[in-house]
């Protein structure tokens, strides 16, 4: 380009230096969006050059042109070679002035074009699956790899984190800002926390797709199950789940779904970060204004403990804590990796072999994967030399279907594990329910929260195969321990000895 056609202000090292900076950005750009076009399998990485780290070169190096043309101009007015202060003038019948004005025109449209597009583009790209998932790959890959294996896998994070808006998206942005410094200064904790603090109500995100009012009536779940003796005996429960809800047509209520607001309003007070001590329950009905207020008189609030607590009120996330990032136990991963022919039930003690490995602690991924591929192998080896002689290969699938499961599950680096994200649906290995139905919640007027196993599911079968014990579904069975630990379990909660990890 011919120096003496740009105005003499431009020549300075400053404005040289942004326009070098601006070409080079704007080749980068045109470069790697071409690339992203033609190519596949494209780096999760290439998105935030191409939308957000070039056009901030390109952006910063066009503002350094006009910055040097100005103190280009204030060092010529100090030596007196300007004097004039008067504003530049364009005069359209001026040759020279009238290309100057149409190329600044045609540059300032097509800058314009190429920054709304890529402003959309990298709107899109930050609402990605991928940029959530991927581009923090260390911190994030626990909540990555169990989302991808949940029910929600086709829904993009931001559908539940964010939900629609412009106002939650500018706020979820800035509280981004943190956890990029957080991860460049490696101040991230390990495990992440949870729950998210200040997280959208369910109202405005899970209710998008989910109306409680429509779920009414029960539910029919089978659970499976395999013991830890030599056999790995398959156990089973088949439960009528009362899920209840809100019938539009009678505007009855009733069931697990009678919290979720459809009829009262239910508040609560948490001891714990993890909302597991739930002390105080306040419960509103929305047609009478009655209003009752439940104690766990074991362990009650002091005024002053209930004053410094803000109440919470109850929505889907405070059962349904672990829609989409299931951090499954070794337990349950083994009992679906033998229900589903993963790993090979007929093997001797496969079940507890199985759950041992997935329970040890691991210093990295790459050390569980020896250990684990070595451990199952060595078991089998060591005490059925036979069973391992004739059936090497189920031993070596099963042992791969055992390593899956915990590449699914545990996360050393970031020091994730099961027992790290109490799932609140339930109450088998953490108190979910019985947070609050666990017999000691009072009111004054002596009323108290339930703890009936009926009272949200009836079981209609239980046993083994083939031996199990049916019942008509208006009655029920009660609950058969597995293995026979008399009235034992009558006197206390399941998760007050099964931890996930062993018998």
């Amino acid at each position: 380009m011919n120096k003496e056609r740009l105005p003499s202000l431009t020549h300075n090292w400053i404005s040289s230096l942004g326009a070098m900076i601006s070409l080079v950005a704007g080749v980068c750009i045109v470069f790697f969006l071409v690339f992203s076009l033609v190519a596949q399998g494209i780096n999760p990485y290439l998105g935030i050059l191409l939308y957000m780290i070039m056009p901030a070169f390109l952006a910063g190096g066009l503002l350094l042109i006009p910055i040097g043309m100005f103190v280009r101009w204030r060092d010529l007015q100090k030596v007196g070679q300007i004097v004039y202060h008067k504003w530049p003038s364009v005069d359209l019948n001026d040759e020279r002035h009238r290309k100057a004005a149409m190329m600044f025109s045609a540059v300032t449209l097509i800058l314009a074009v190429v920054s709304a597009v890529g402003i959309y583009q990298a709107y899109h790209y930050t609402d990605s699956v991928t940029f959530c998932g991927v581009t923090c790959h260390t911190v994030m890959k626990p909540e990555f790899t169990t989302y991808q294996d949940s029910p929600h896998a086709r829904v993009r994070c931001v559908a539940c984190h964010i939900g629609p808006g412009a106002g939650w998206y500018a706020r979820s942005k800035m509280s981004g800002l943190y956890q990029v410094y957080a991860v460049l200064a490696d101040r991230y904790p390990r495990p992440v926390p949870t729950p998210i603090k200040d997280l959208r109500p369910a109202q405005e995100t899970c209710e998008q797709c989910h109306w409680p009012r429509q779920f009414y009536g029960g539910q029919q779940r089978q659970f499976n199950s395999y013991l830890y003796d030599k056999a790995n005996t398959h156990w089973q429960i088949n439960m009528l789940v009362k899920t209840g809800g809100g019938n539009p047509k009678t505007s009855q209520t009733s069931g697990i779904h009678w919290h979720m607001n459809i009829a009262v309003k239910v508040e609560y007070v948490a001891r714990d970060k993890k909302r597991q001590d739930i002390p105080w329950i306040r419960v509103t009905d929305r047609e009478t204004g009655k209003v009752i207020v439940y104690q766990d008189v074991s362990m009650p609030l002091s005024e002053k403990e209930l004053q410094s607590l803000k109440p919470r009120t109850m929505d889907c996330m405070d059962c349904h804590n672990r829609p989409s990032h299931n951090f499954h136990s070794p337990d349950y991963a083994v009992n679906l990796a033998i229900l589903t022919g993963k790993i090979d039930g007929e093997l001797p003690e496969i079940k507890s072999a199985a759950v041992k490995a997935l329970s040890q602690d691991y210093a990295t991924s790459a050390d569980a994967q020896k250990q684990i591929i070595k451990a199952i192998p060595d078991f089998y080896r060591l005490k059925y030399p036979d069973i391992y002689s004739r059936k090497r290969k189920e031993i070596e699938e099963s042992t791969g279907a055992i390593l899956t499961a915990y590449t699914r599950n545990v996360f050393p680096e970031m020091k994730a594990r099961w027992s790290d994200y109490p799932d609140d649906i339930g109450h088998f290995i953490f108190k979910g329910c019985m947070r609050c139905h666990d017999g000691k919640h009072k009111s004054e007027e002596g009323a108290v929260i339930p703890n009936d196993c009926r009272t949200c599911h009836i079981i209609l079968s239980q046993g083994s195969p083939g031996k199990s014990e049916v019942v008509d579904f208006r009655t029920g069975l009660e609950f058969k321990h597995p293995v026979d630990i008399g009235d034992a379990w009558k006197g206390g909660a399941c998760y007050e000895c099964h931890t996930g990890s062993g018998p």
